[in-house]
């Protein structure tokens, strides 16, 4: 028996309980994970609420870090006692240990720790598909991100200097704005103040040729009004609510406009792109370009709490679960 935070009926924070879950051994293909640590992303509150229809009951989390407790039968790339990281869909990870299939998982390098490896590879890897394969930032590039001061945000401002941009970042609170600030972030906008249209456009008068938007329903309008023409808004997701259907026609009339709705699964769906992905983010972690901070860490058993706090704006950066 292991202990796991699972939802029997979507819900608030509440609906998660902390209790005893079997575990067996490995299949063919597969690996057991022991966690040392769990990454904490708004997609799990998602996942929780039902926003995202998942089949009960589950554990939430799609990210961890670990070492390797069992192999299955085929698996010759991994031994027991490797550390290893991953990023599976669907959950799973709010557990002591569990089932991964050993496509999905990659080995830590010796200089990344646990901590850091649960902090960021999921915001971390979507950092590199949306910087460096979604619109492929060049040196010049002034880009629009909202929530710059959260964890993929962080992450992102770091990357996005290296690369030679100029970073806008919308912001929540002063102390948000520092924060994003100290991380690589040129320009920050108070969006709760500030009309953030036209603080960007008096910082790139012909618009942004790329705005990143996690924030969805509140800001996925106004980001349009802040594209160049033939500007790309990359809607990675959605948390003030899912986006109302759009009207295309808005699309010409605003400058021939391109919108998509990525995923990271979609990204890493094939092994050699979650290496290649993976990899991309080690190295730049690893030479001191993105600093990774865990900002909060909670027990495994007091993930209630963590999903109260993540939803009502109390954290910043990067959150945990330690089991």
């Amino acid at each position: 028996m292991i202990k796991a935070v699972r939802v029997h009926k979507p819900g608030a924070p509440e609906t998660m309980v902390y209790e005893d879950v079997e575990i067996g051994d490995p299949g063919p293909g597969q690996l057991r994970v022991k966690h040392t640590a769990i990454g904490v992303n708004f997609i799990d509150t998602y996942m929780r609420s039902g926003l995202y229809p998942t089949p009960t009951p589950f554990a939430p989390g799609n990210e961890a870090a670990g070492t390797v407790d069992a192999v299955g039968p085929g698996v010759t790339d991994f031994k027991v006692g490797d550390r290893v990281t991953y990023v599976i869909a669907g959950g799973g990870a709010y557990a002591e240990k569990r089932i991964a299939p050993a496509d999905r998982v990659v080995k830590l390098p010796d200089g990344i720790t646990d901590k850091q490896a649960a902090s960021m590879m999921l915001k971390g890897m979507t950092v590199q598909y949306l910087l460096r394969r979604t619109y492929k930032v060049q040196p010049g590039d002034a880009i629009l991100f909202h929530a710059a001061a959260g964890g993929v945000g962080l992450i992102a401002c770091q990357w996005a200097k290296h690369l030679g941009a100029t970073t806008i970042g919308t912001v929540g609170s002063k102390d948000k704005a520092k924060l994003a600030a100290d991380h690589g972030c040129h320009h920050t906008i108070l969006y709760r103040d500030t009309d953030f249209v036209a603080a960007t456009r008096a910082i790139a008068a012909e618009g942004v040729p790329v705005v990143y938007d996690s924030v969805g329903k509140d800001t996925f309008l106004k980001s349009l009004d802040c594209l160049r023409p033939l500007g790309l808004l990359a809607s990675f997701g959605q948390s003030s609510g899912p986006v109302e259907p759009l009207n295309t026609g808005l699309l010409a009339a605003k400058g021939s406009l391109f919108v998509t709705r990525p995923t990271l699964f979609t990204y890493i769906a094939k092994k050699p792109d979650l290496v290649a992905t993976a990899n991309d983010l080690f190295d730049v972690v690893a030479k001191g370009i993105v600093t990774i901070e865990t900002t909060a860490e909670y027990a495994l058993k007091d993930a209630v709490r963590c999903h109260q706090d993540l939803e009502g704006r109390k954290t910043t950066g990067s959150v945990i679960l330690i089991p």
